[in-house]
């Protein structure tokens, strides 16, 4: 089983899927198991989304594999798990949250160099179908624009 120093999850989609429009990074609540878990790349984010449970933030659908040396104790694949902010960084959100439209995502979880289980969410709003089609006309030209410059 192999342990890796940098530890890099990413939501590929998240970011075709919302318009992005503030940025946060946040601590989590993860047993044991999980962070060991966690440090193998064990996980996914990209059906995930965060949701105010109680005054609190939550994040929900995030998929952490069972760790394979954990006995019993092991824990469940799929379940709320708290995310740590401040008080007014909760109140901030929440107030954001009542425009119609907006979501919290996740974007990233990693492991920051004290070894803190890290996760970098985003208030986004859903894109239209024809934002989606400008994304991608948008990166093609760029893809064109690159291979000519390598060229010439």
């Amino acid at each position: 089983m192999k342990i890796e120093k940098t530890v890099n999850i990413l939501n590929k989609r998240a970011r075709f899927e919302y318009e992005i429009l503030e940025q946060i990074e946040a601590g989590i609540v993860l047993t044991g198991t999980e962070i060991k878990s966690l440090r193998s790349s064990k996980a996914s984010i990209t059906e995930s989304f965060c949701q105010f449970i109680d005054g609190e933030l939550y994040i929900i659908n995030m998929m952490i594999d069972e760790y394979k040396l954990g006995t019993f104790y092991n824990h469940q694949t799929k379940r709320e798990r708290k995310l740590l902010l401040h008080k007014k960084e909760l109140q901030k959100f929440q107030k954001k949250l009542k425009d119609a439209g907006n979501t919290i995502i996740p974007l990233k979880l990693y492991i920051n160099e004290k070894g803190y289980a890290k996760l970098q969410i985003a208030l986004a709003r859903g894109k239209k179908l024809f934002d989606k089609r400008e994304s991608i006309k948008d990166r093609e030209n760029k893809r064109n624009l690159d291979r000519i410059r390598k060229v010439g």
